[in-house]
């Protein structure tokens, strides 16, 4: 599945849950078929995912359920970063071992550590997996791209990046220029940027799977030539979502779950505790949106 070279909409799978915390797994498997049957070109498991909420047992069951509904139809990555590197590496053990087609870590960020400590994080990481690694450059451990192509150059599984820090598309040109002959650039940050980071070298993003249809629609836009109808769609459709969800720290996951709950796909919006609330003016204002955007699934 990894032979080819990643690229296009990756995106971050929700964990959904049942009222009582539970993971519903039949609504995972009815969310990554949603997904897959909108073109995505793969998917992933991730810090979106709520991963850093569930039990080692929990990871090992939801990347199981995630590989075994993909069956191979599009390449599956799991992030196994980790605040030691002992535990990193077993987290990409593990879902190497699960069936994943690659890894997304990001350095340590709990504990930050000093740029050749976080080379040898990736070092140990590298070389107890044969998969792919992208690199997650985030807010909270920030990997520059002078760093991106040390780690690259030392490590043999190490082959993309993910940007995610400010400021986004400036990053994403300056890795694309420092490391692009080392590092494949991914974008993220929930796909907020999305065209602008193709402008810029970036071959692929992993935003949130509510709507997947429409990131492959720019996506497919875009690559075809027609840059305004990539526009028009991701304004009309995609930027009014992350603007709602940007509105307060965390409450990205309840404006996703409650979108895809609408849709059809899950049976709750449920979010593992601590979930930040979300202001009743906001929840109608996703209303109002869903409704707009979706009035079949209403």
């Amino acid at each position: 599945m990894t032979a080819e070279p990643l690229r296009g909409v990756y995106p971050i799978l929700i964990t959904p849950f049942m009222e009582d915390g539970q993971i519903d797994e039949e609504g995972l498997r009815r969310l990554i078929d949603f997904d897959i049957e909108a073109g995505v070109h793969g998917l992933g498991v991730a810090l979106g995912s709520e991963i850093f909420k569930l039990s080692e047992a929990e990871r090992d069951h939801v990347t199981r359920v995630v590989v075994d509904q993909v069956d191979g139809r599009v390449p599956v990555v799991i992030n196994t970063g980790a605040a030691g590197t002992d535990l990193a590496v077993f987290y990409s053990r593990r879902a190497q071992e699960n069936g994943a087609d690659a890894l997304m870590i990001m350095p340590p960020a709990f504990m930050p550590a000093i740029a050749d400590e976080v080379r040898d994080y990736f070092r140990a990481i590298s070389a107890a997996v044969q998969i792919p690694i992208f690199l997650q450059d985030t807010p909270s451990a920030i990997i520059s791209p002078g760093l991106a192509r040390q780690i690259a150059e030392e490590c043999e599984w190490v082959r993309y990046i993910k940007v995610e820090s400010q400021p986004i598309t400036a990053k994403v040109a300056d890795m694309v220029e420092k490391s692009g002959d080392l590092l494949t650039v991914f974008g993220g940050a929930g796909g907020g940027y999305f065209i602008e980071e193709m402008r810029r070298g970036s071959v692929g993003t992993m935003p949130f799977c509510s709507q997947p249809e429409a990131f492959v629609g720019v996506w497919d836009l875009f690559h075809a030539g027609d840059e305004a109808a990539a526009r028009e769609l991701f304004d009309r459709v995609i930027m009014p979502v992350n603007r709602i969800a940007a509105q307060g720290s965390g409450i990205f996951y309840t404006v996703h779950k409650e979108l895809l709950r609408r849709r059809g796909v899950i049976r709750t919006a449920k979010v593992r505790s601590p979930a930040p609330p979300v202001e009743a003016l906001t929840l109608r204002e996703l209303d109002q949106l869903i409704d707009q955007l979706y009035p079949l699934n209403s």
